[in-house]
C-alpha cells in the first residue's frame, strides 16, 4: 500500500510541478529517487541502473527522429515555406472559411512535419489578421490552431512523422501507417466535430453581436514563452519567428518537401526497405532483432533526410545563414529528447517496484476481454499525468508494452490496431491545463486560459476522446484495416 500511495503521489507531483514550469530534466529523477526511498529499493542502484538505462535507451531509439524533424521544421521556417503554405491555404478559401482555412494550413504543416511550435509561430500573424476581417471572436483562434495541429494530424493519420506515430514501431513492429483505414476515419471525425463545435460558437458569437475585440496584438518575448512553455520541453529560443524571407518560395516550391516526407515514407516502408537484406540483424553487434522492428523508423529517417537535402537544395538562397538554422534545428531537438528521456526512466522505475505488479494489474482489467480499451485508458492517463504526450505514451509502452502485445495476440488483435489505439490514445488528456504546448500556444495568441481553454479542452481533448471511442468500436468490430 505504501508503494502505491507513492506511485499516485509523485505522479500527481509531477503533473503538478510540471505545471508550475519546473524543469523535467530536474523533475522526473527526483520523483523517481523518491518513490524509490519510500519503497525502501536501492536508491543508486535504482537511478544508475533502471533511470539511466531506460532514458538511455529511448535517446538511442528515437533521436534520429527529434533531431531531422527538428531540422526540417527550421528550415521550413527559415526558407519561407511555412508561410507561404499557410497564407496560400487562407488565400484559397478565404474569410467565409476562416476558421477552416486556419485549421488546414495547420494540418498540412503539421503532416508534413513541421513542429507544432513552429506552426503555431507562422500561423498565427495570418490568423489574426483573418479573424479579424472576418470578425470572429480572437478567443477562438487557440482552439482552431490546436485542432490543426495537436489532434488528428498528430496522432490519427496514417504516414505522420510525429513522434507519437513512431514510438509504438518497435514495441509492435509496425510502420507508420499503421490501420490507414481506420486512422483515415478517426482523424476525419476528428477534423469534422471539431470543426462543427467552432462554428457553432462562431455562430452564437455573431448572434450576440461579439466581434474580434480589442487586443494588443504585439508579439510575446522569447524569453517568457521558453519559460512558460517548460513543461513540454521545448527551447523556443530555437523555433521563435524570424524576419520575412525577402523572395518566399513558390507555392509548388513550398509544398514539396512535405509531399516528399510524406510519399518517401511511404515507398520505404511498403517497397525499398523489405526489398532489402537484412539478415545480419540477426548479428548481435546490430542488436539481434529484425527489420520488422525498425523498418517504420529507418523509413521516417531516409524521408527526412531526403527532404531536408532538397528543402536545401532547391532554398539555398533564402538560406543565408544556412550554418546556423542547422545549428538552431539541431539544437531545439536536445531539450525535447531528453525531457521525453526523463520520463521514460521515470516510468522505468516505476515499473520496478513491486507495488506497480498491482497497479499494472488493475489497469490491464480494466477494459475486461477487450485489451484495447484498458490500453487506451493507461496510454491516456499518463499522458494527462505527465502533460505529455509523447511522455505518457512512452511510460506506458515501456512499461506494459509487451504486456498488451501480448493480450493483443491472444485476442486476436492485430498490432496495427494496438499501434494506432495507442497513438490516439496519447492526443486526449494530454491537453489538459498543465500542458507545455497549450500554455505555450495561449502565450502566442496573447489569451489567457479562462478567454480560450474551454474550446481548447473541446477540440484537442473531448473530440480525441470521442474519436477514440469510436476507433475501438470500429477496430473491435471489423479489425485493422
Amino acid at each position: 500500500m505504501i508503494g502505491i500511495v507513492a506511485i499516485v503521489l509523485a505522479l500527481g507531483l509531477l503533473m503538478y510541478l510540471a505545471y508550475r514550469g519546473l524543469s523535467l530534466l530536474l523533475l522526473a529523477p527526483a520523483l523517481a529517487m523518491l518513490v524509490a526511498l519510500a519503497a525502501q529499493v536501492p536508491l543508486l542502484a535504482s537511478y544508475t541502473q533502471v533511470f539511466m538505462g531506460a532514458a538511455g535507451g529511448f535517446v538511442i531509439s528515437y533521436f534520429p527522429l527529434f533531431l531531422l524533424g527538428a531540422v526540417f521544421g527550421k528550415l521550413m521556417e527559415d526558407s519561407g515555406s511555412a508561410e507561404v503554405l499557410a497564407g496560400a491555404i487562407v488565400a484559397r478559401l478565404g474569410e467565409a472559411r476562416a476558421i477552416l482555412a486556419v485549421v488546414l494550413a495547420c494540418a498540412v504543416m503539421t503532416y508534413g512535419g513541421v513542429s507544432l511550435f513552429v506552426v503555431a509561430f507562422a500561423v498565427y500573424p495570418i490568423a489574426a489578421a483573418l479573424f479579424r476581417r472576418a470578425d470572429l471572436p480572437k478567443r477562438l483562434m487557440p482552439a482552431t490552431i490546436a485542432l490543426g495541429a495537436f489532434t488528428f494530424t498528430m496522432t490519427a493519420l496514417p504516414g505522420t512523422p510525429a513522434i507519437q506515430n513512431a514510438i509504438p514501431m518497435p514495441y509492435f513492429g509496425t510502420s507508420p501507417f499503421a490501420a490507414p483505414g481506420l486512422g483515415i476515419i478517426t482523424g476525419l471525425v476528428m477534423l469534422g466535430l471539431g470543426q462543427v463545435w467552432l462554428s457553432h460558437r462562431a455562430r452564437r458569437a455573431r448572434l450576440a453581436g461579439e466581434g474580434y475585440g480589442a487586443h494588443e496584438e504585439a508579439r510575446p518575448t522569447t524569453a517568457g514563452l521558453r519559460e512558460r512553455a517548460a513543461g513540454e520541453g521545448f527551447d523556443l529560443a530555437e523555433v521563435a519567428p524570424t524576419p520575412d524571407v525577402a523572395s518566399p518560395p513558390s507555392l509548388a516550391l513550398a509544398v514539396t518537401p512535405i509531399v516528399l516526407v510524406i510519399a518517401l515514407n511511404l515507398v520505404f516502408t511498403a517497397w525499398v526497405i523489405p526489398a532489402m537484406e537484412t539478415g545480419y540483424l540477426a548479428e548481435s553487434r546490430y542488436g539481434a532483432t529484425g527489420i520488422e522492428a525498425l523498418r517504420g523508423l529507418w523509413s521516417v529517417i531516409a524521408a527526412l533526410v531526403i527532404a531536408i537535402g532538397v528543402l536545401i537544395l532547391t532554398n539555398r538562397r533564402r538560406l543565408p545563414g544556412l550554418t546556423g538554422s542547422l545549428d538552431s534545428g539541431a539544437n531545439a531537438s536536445l531539450l525535447p529528447i531528453f525531457n521525453t528521456a526523463s520520463l521514460v526512466g521515470f516510468g522505468a522505475v516505476i515499473a520496478s517496484l513491486a507495488a506497480f505488479e498491482t497497479l499494472s494489474a488493475w489497469v490491464t482489467s480494466l477494459g475486461g476481454d477487450n485489451p484495447l480499451i484498458s490500453l487506451a485508458i493507461a496510454v491516456n492517463l499518463l499522458a494527462g499525468m505527465t502533460g505529455s504526450a509523447s511522455g505518457g505514451m512512452s511510460i506506458a509502452l515501456a512499461t506494459l508494452g509487451e504486456t498488451y502485445l501480448a493480450m493483443g495476440q491472444a485476442a486476436g488483435i492485430a498490432p496495427e490496431l494496438l499501434h494506432r489505439v495507442t497513438a490516439v490514445a496519447t492526443g486526449g488528456l494530454d491537453a489538459l491545463p498543465h500542458n507545455g504546448a497549450v500554455i505555450t500556444l495561449l502565450s502566442i495568441c496573447g489569451l489567457s486560459h479562462r478567454e480560450s481553454y474551454l474550446d481548447i479542452a473541446v477540440v484537442a481533448v473531448l473530440v480525441p476522446l470521442l474519436s477514440l471511442g469510436l476507433l475501438i468500436v470500429l477496430g473491435s468490430l471489423f479489425g485493422a484495416f
